[in-house]
């Protein structure tokens, strides 16, 4: 289904199931979410408060200097929580490098997240623990994995799916479009899911896109929709709609959710120098948590011991992020050398064997030094 507007950052015509106000708005897509009932609303609410609040700690852990750099995440909880939770687990998650949201959803060991970002690894977790890549930082080389791994999915025989993540300036990158080429031309089973959050860095999506974003991948064979981004429900149906044509052979789709980023780039990023506060206050009226929380008011879902569980919850789980970032160990220096490639070869042996007799020459004289005092 392709979704047309008339401006890249616009928001008319998106598919939106939950308005901006908290009211839930009938849609063909309300089908693909019979099955969220009360109990499904507050889990979706407390996945997003959770994952909001583990956002503000690690970048609270860098401006006190446990962090060297965090790419925050801060306004597009739905679309990682609502995207997130439709996927099962055998399908497989290609990600940049905002998408902790998603590697909440997908299990992931929080301290594991930090690791990069502390400088104590050159990578996260284990891929096949939660069926997750670690966070791609080349910006979109993540969609040609995607669609190589969907591309396996067929040969298998399987009818899991691949998802890749990425945002609006990526897609002006070579390898996102490459991508789209083989995805179409294979019907590979993959989702292009792109978070339209209307900065690649300082630069404004219309810069770069003067239509919607979701008006190219027609142009590879691929169909698109437009979603609120917002909206965690819409998000949730929308992707579900991707992952059952997948399934069925029915190839790749592209999902643009139209969202905004509400903090920096990255820690790194001052977005003051570059965005206009007043755009800052429309979208912070369209925040993807108050809209589900005032829906769950109005329905009487959203009693004080239901807030405050998820509070505390959502503290817990900060502490927890907290207490794995200070206490992690230093790396030894031979840690440069561990997997690197899949198998021992050669080539990093000899390295390594270079480097541990440079380090035993150090401490060779400094102890000659010591002994000479």
């Amino acid at each position: 289904m392709h979704l047309n507007d008339s401006t890249a950052g616009g928001t008319e015509g998106l598919v939106q199931l939950i308005g901006p106000g908290g009211e839930r708005r009938e849609s063909p897509y309300d089908r693909w979410v019979s099955d969220i009932d009360g109990a499904g609303l507050q889990a979706l609410y407390e996945d997003m408060v959770v994952v909001r609040r583990i956002d503000a700690e690690a970048t609270a852990l860098q401006r006190q200097g446990e962090l060297a750099l965090w790419p925050p995440l801060l306004g597009q909880e739905a679309a990682q929580v609502g995207s997130g939770r439709a996927l099962r687990e055998d399908d497989f998650v290609f990600s940049s490098y905002r998408e902790n949201g998603v590697a909440y959803c997908r299990g992931v060991d929080l301290t594991e997240v930090l690791r990069v970002w502390r400088g104590n690894a050159s990578s996260g977790w284990d891929p096949y623990s939660i069926n997750m890549a670690t966070p791609q930082v080349i910006i979109g080389a993540q969609t040609l994995h995607a669609t190589g791994y969907a591309m396996g999915i067929l040969n298998d025989g399987a009818d899991s799916a691949a998802v890749t993540y990425f945002g609006d300036g990526a897609t002006s990158q070579g390898d996102v479009n490459e991508a789209m080429v083989f995805a179409a031309s294979f019907q590979a089973p993959v989702i292009f899911f792109c978070q339209n959050n209307h900065w690649a860095i300082s630069e404004p999506v219309g810069l770069q896109a003067h239509v919607p974003i979701a008006n190219r991948p027609p142009g590879f064979g691929i169909p698109s929709v437009r979603v609120d981004g917002n909206d965690v429900l819409a998000c949730l149906a929308v992707t579900r709609e991707a992952l059952d044509r997948a399934r069925t052979g029915g190839g790749p789709t592209f999902i643009e959710a139209v969202t905004y980023r509400m903090g920096p780039h990255t820690t790194a990023d001052d977005p003051t120098r570059y965005r206009d506060p007043n755009e800052l206050e429309d979208w912070a009226a369209r925040d993807p948590i108050a809209r589900l929380a005032a829906l769950l008011d109005a329905g009487g879902l959203l009693p004080a011991e239901v807030s405050d569980a998820v509070k505390a919850k959502a503290d817990d789980v900060a502490a927890r992020l907290r207490e794995g970032c200070v206490s992690m160990p230093e790396p030894a220096a031979l840690d440069v050398f561990k997997h690197v490639y899949s198998e021992p070869n050669s080539w990093l042996e000899r390295q390594q064997d270079h480097y541990e007799r440079y380090l035993a020459f150090l401490n060779a004289s400094e102890s000659s030094s010591e002994g000479s005092r």
